[in-house]
């Protein structure tokens, strides 16, 4: 059976930290951001988990 190719875009967006837990980049903080409150600016530069519905999926994404 061939090797499992992991998901290059996955593999640069994504983290897997020490416990096992997925996080990822908030979407909407690329451009635009004048006019988003400073605020909003604030919570989109935090990372967060992956929805637990993409889990298994990103995953196998992995390699993990």
């Amino acid at each position: 059976m061939p090797k499992m190719k992991t998901d290059s875009g996955a593999k640069q967006r994504i983290k897997v930290t020490g416990g096992g837990k997925l996080r990822r980049r908030k979407a909407f903080r690329g451009h635009l951001m004048e006019k988003k409150s400073s605020v909003r600016a604030r919570r989109l530069g935090r990372d967060t988990d992956v929805a637990p519905g993409q889990r298994r999926r990103v995953k196998r994404m992995l390699g993990v």
